[in-house]
């Protein structure tokens, strides 16, 4: 793929800053991640020295107030960084994790101690961040959880287990989906943090999939696992209004990272069909192929444009949560039947690992699963008819 800073479509949400900071961020990326994104694949983990040159560089949680060790930026600044990983496929880095989905948890429920104890270390890279859903046969029935946190005195004592917590190795701050309340379903789910080193706190293997393999993905376990009521992320109990207010977002991100990886994907593939000789011409002569790819032209660019609604949407303070789930089962969904007709398209070469089309194909799989299954975001959507 040619990877040389190009010019960017004009976009009425993303300003001539946002861009300037695009080509910052994108030199970081081609000189930082893509040289060796291959190995952290092969080692099924991103080093923590990355986290710690991108907090020095200012492009971790670019939205956090400057109080706390941010630049105090709006959202247009992380959909950039979303944009430009998702651009070279570099699914290891899970920036957008750490800084748009677990820090705005802390910096609007954490208390004012915890916020400037653990905000400062996450801005710089020091403290990476990870949240603790998903529990063996669970799914994403978040009600249904079954890790628990009983109040002794002034502390929490944690019970539980989690599974494909994404950052799970490298985290040094992870947010525990737990009950407080087992008996009241939903209404008895709180938020509680719990710092790496914690007697109790313990990461199992490091699970193997078939996709984002330089991601580290974990098991984690909780024994008896004592921490302050500070830790409490939020109201005792309301947890779970907690997660309904901040997973519009998360599916903003993961819609952000679909599209652009779509359209990333679609110029590798118009590049490679016109180079490829087969029966006396390019693969690209073939009119099947070229029509797939102009009709793929046309829905990838309809879907941008309702994208970009929603982020102005959202850095207004107005996206809902069904156009946010509209967007991530529109945008993953798509991402899917793109990336396997782009991948039909290099033939044989396109099922390499070497190839960008075949890692990023397996890579789009999970899209249709985290962040609330397809399904999931059907039944949202609804609810609203």
């Amino acid at each position: 793929m040619d990877t040389a800073l190009r010019p960017v479509r004009p976009r009425a949400v993303l300003t001539p800053d946002h861009e300037a900071f695009r080509a910052q961020f994108r030199r970081f990326v081609e000189r930082e991640i893509v040289p060796h994104h291959r190995d952290w694949e092969r080692a099924r983990c991103v080093p923590r020295e990355l986290w710690r040159k991108a907090g020095e560089q200012g492009f971790l949680c670019p939205t956090l107030p400057e109080e706390y060790g941010g630049a105090g930026a709006d959202f247009g600044y992380s959909a950039v960084v979303i944009e430009e990983l998702a651009r070279v496929n570099a699914s290891g880095a899970a920036f957008q994790l750490h800084s748009d989905i677990v820090v705005p948890y802390i910096l609007a429920y954490a208390t004012e101690e915890r916020k400037r104890e653990w905000l400062p270390r996450m801005a710089s890279g020091e403290m990476i961040g990870a949240i603790a859903m998903t529990e063996p046969g669970m799914g994403s029935d978040l009600k249904a959880v079954r890790a628990t946190a009983r109040r002794e005195g002034d502390h929490y004592v944690i019970n539980g287990s989690k599974t494909f917590i994404s950052n799970g190795q490298n985290a040094g701050l992870v947010i525990v989906v737990c009950k407080t309340d087992p008996e009241a379903g939903r209404k008895g789910v709180s938020l509680i943090a719990v710092e790496e080193g914690t007697p109790g706190f313990s990461r199992g293997r490091n699970l193997e999939k078939i996709g984002l393999h330089a991601q580290d993905t974990s098991e984690l376990f909780f024994e008896d696992v004592r921490v302050p009521v500070a830790n409490l992320i939020g109201e005792e109990n309301g947890g779970f209004r907690h997660l309904m207010h901040q997973l519009p977002q998360e599916r903003l991100i993961i819609a952000i990272r679909a599209a652009t990886n779509m359209e990333a994907m679609l110029d590798e593939t118009v590049a490679y069909t016109k180079s490829r000789p087969v029966f006396g011409q390019t693969v690209f002569d073939f009119q099947v192929h070229r029509f797939k790819l102009a009709e793929a032209k046309a829905e990838i660019g309809m879907f941008r444009v309702y994208l970009d609604d929603c982020l102005t949407r959202h850095m207004q303070g107005e996206l809902s949560g069904e156009e946010a789930a509209a967007a991530k089962l529109l945008g993953t969904e798509m991402q899917n039947k793109w990336l396997d007709a782009f991948l039909q398209m290099h033939g044989g070469y396109g099922y390499m690992a070497e190839y960008a089309i075949g890692r990023a194909w397996t890579d789009a799989r999970i899209g249709r699963i985290y962040g609330g299954s397809s399904e999931v975001m059907k039944e949202i959507i609804a609810r609203t008819l």
